[in-house]
């Protein structure tokens, strides 16, 4: 008698198979969507502590921290004798990062502290960027400039900003936003380029090749010859807000909201969000 063999012949294997590869090709992208939008709650969770940071530092000293702490301006790359500290240093225990706080040695300046000792916390880094490196900035000016003592913006040079000064309304006001990773502008610590910016520039016109230059220059930054052609694209990069998410950044407003603003967004409009008091009628806007 003829035995039966039981199983599959190749044609339905091959079939199975085809059938696996075509359903993972659909699903891919929806997966790859949901941890994008996963990433993308997490920033701005990020952004609401940070938000909650300042206030609880308002109520406290009854003035928001001051953008950058130096006695002469504007600030400039520094050299060791300025003090230069940041507004991120002056919330650390607002931020519950009290062992952070205590790696700081106050009585030298920002540029004399030991950077292996001093890691910057995980709640300053957007998960959707590639380098683990300062994601967020405060609002000194609502057009590009020095940081000075005379900017528009809630956070600047020796500012002390009370949440009443903001006379244009907190919720029309930029306080925190979202950074391309700072390459040139110095250390998370301090209160140069890397953790101020200014609204007055659109960040929809960086085109994808100087934004993979711009990437790996960050990453390569402790070695980046300064005349070399990455160097010079890094050193024209504007000063301003952007994100590594497709489509926009987010901002934590003076009133601690946090908005989503589209990557096309009016430039006059983020100019004047960016200025406490103006004095102009902004209309209502549909962020998300």
């Amino acid at each position: 008698m003829r035995s039966v063999r039981s199983g599959f012949t190749f044609v339905e294997l091959t079939v199975v198979a085809a059938t696996i590869i075509i359903f993972m090709t659909l699903m891919l992208p929806g997966l790859t969507r949901m941890r994008e939008a996963a990433r993308r709650v997490h920033c701005r969770n990020n952004l609401c502590q940070i938000a909650v940071a300042l206030h609880n530092y308002h109520d406290a000293h009854r003035v928001l921290p001051p953008g950058c702490v130096n006695e002469t301006g504007p600030v400039t790359l520094g050299v060791v004798t300025d003090n230069h500290f940041g507004w991120i240093v002056q919330i650390l225990p607002q931020l519950d990062e009290g062992n952070c706080w205590e790696q700081f040695d106050f009585t030298r300046t920002s540029y004399q502290q030991a950077p292996t000792t001093v890691k910057s916390p995980a709640i300053l880094h957007c998960p959707s960027s590639p380098m683990q490196i300062l994601s967020y900035a405060g609002c000194h000016h609502d057009a590009h400039g020095p940081i000075d003592v005379d900017n528009n913006g809630v956070l600047f040079l020796i500012s002390s900003i009370r949440l009443q000064d903001i006379t244009d309304g907190k919720a029309y006001t930029l306080m925190v936003g979202e950074t391309l990773p700072p390459v040139l502008g110095g250390t998370w610590y301090q209160g140069g380029a890397a953790a101020l910016r200014h609204s007055g520039t659109s960040w929809d016109s960086i085109d994808d090749a100087a934004m993979r230059a711009y990437y790996h220059s960050a990453s390569i930054k402790d070695e980046l010859d300064p005349k070399s052609p990455e160097a010079q694209i890094v050193s024209g990069f504007p000063l301003n807000f952007g994100s590594v998410h497709s489509d926009g950044t987010h901002f934590a407003l003076a009133d601690g909201t946090v908005r989503f603003v589209p990557l096309h967004a009016n430039v006059s409009l983020l100019r004047r969000l960016g200025n406490r008091h103006d004095g102009e009628v902004i209309e209502e806007f549909e962020f998300p």
